[in-house]
């Protein structure tokens, strides 16, 4: 059973609205614009609040309390509601969970909940799985890893399960244009055909590239992927499924985001390669026409 069936079925005691009405509902609020029916699909969907920061956060940093998850998740279903496009097809339980799960885990980023030695070693492993990488041309091992960074394999394993907790890397880093402060978000893609703010047909290029790096990992690196963002489970849910254990859920998590985000930038530098190309190709071009006598220029008319 996947995860959002699952949250389904545990919020269905305190779900208000039927089938027939939370239709209606939509209708009335994504064509008419009824505040009535957006503060109906808010109240219908609350549950997921509650379930989706329960899970994601199982402790509370210090200075922080349960009321602050709660408060910061209805911000991300809010969203979540008023950008929803019902005629694609896609859950909204789906979609919400990502929002409101990226809203909570950008608010203890903000937070900086993590203290300033661990956050070093995150990037120092990071900066390691990229160097191995791109010298050997495929993901490092633990053991790789531990050598390299001169550290047990253990605390590489425990620093694996705390980049994914702390949410240091992930879809959302692998689409941002590190160019510009645009930030593109994976789930909104899947809803929104123009969500690049460069508009429509880049936004469908970027999904096309994704999609096919994606498309281009290991079997169980592509499951993790399909599973998390996708199916929303958990990285212990997907070791469950997966028969191991939570912090090489971790690891191959971030084996497949490394994979993507060279990937991302292979076809990014091979773009910018063929766009100068036909910019000189169009240089040359428009030199010939303006050099060329207007007899010339009448007859290539």
């Amino acid at each position: 059973m996947s995860n959002t069936r699952r949250i389904q079925q545990e919020g269905k005691k305190i779900m208000p609205l039927t089938q027939e009405v939370l239709q209606k509902s939509w209708m009335d609020f994504k064509s008419l614009r009824d505040p009535k029916a957006r503060s109906a699909l808010i109240s219908h969907y609350s549950y997921l609040v509650k379930i989706t920061a329960g899970r994601l956060v199982t402790s509370l940093p210090g200075g922080l309390d349960k009321e602050d998850l709660i408060g910061t998740g209805v911000i991300g279903l809010i969203k979540s509601v008023d950008q929803f496009d019902p005629s694609r097809d896609v859950k909204f339980e789906t979609y919400a969970i990502a929002l409101i799960r990226g809203a909570i885990l950008e608010m203890l980023r903000d937070e900086d909940w993590v203290p300033r030695s661990i956050r070093e070693k995150l990037k120092a492993l990071d900066r390691a799985q990229m160097s191995i990488e791109s010298e050997r041309g495929q993901a490092p091992t633990t053991r790789e890893l531990a050598e390299y960074l001169e550290i047990s394999e253990q605390e590489v394993s425990d620093l694996m399960v705390r980049m994914g907790r702390t949410s240091v890397y992930s879809l959302d880093d692998v689409l941002s244009n590190s160019e510009t402060d645009d930030q593109i978000h994976f789930v909104e893609m899947i809803v929104d055909e123009a969500i690049n703010p460069s508009g429509e047909i880049e936004g469908r290029e970027i999904k096309r590239i994704l999609a096919d790096g994606i498309d281009r990992l290991p079997d169980r690196e592509r499951l993790v992927v399909a599973l998390y963002y996708f199916e929303g489970l958990t990285f212990k849910e997907i070791g469950k499924v997966l028969g191991v254990s939570e912090s090489r859920v971790y690891q191959l998590h971030t084996q497949a985001m490394n994979r993507l985000r060279m990937h991302m930038k292979e076809q990014e530098a091979i773009g910018k390669i063929q766009l100068k190309k036909q910019e000189k190709i169009d240089r040359v071009r428009k030199n010939k026409v303006v050099n060329s006598t207007p007899h010339e220029q009448k007859v290539r008319i």
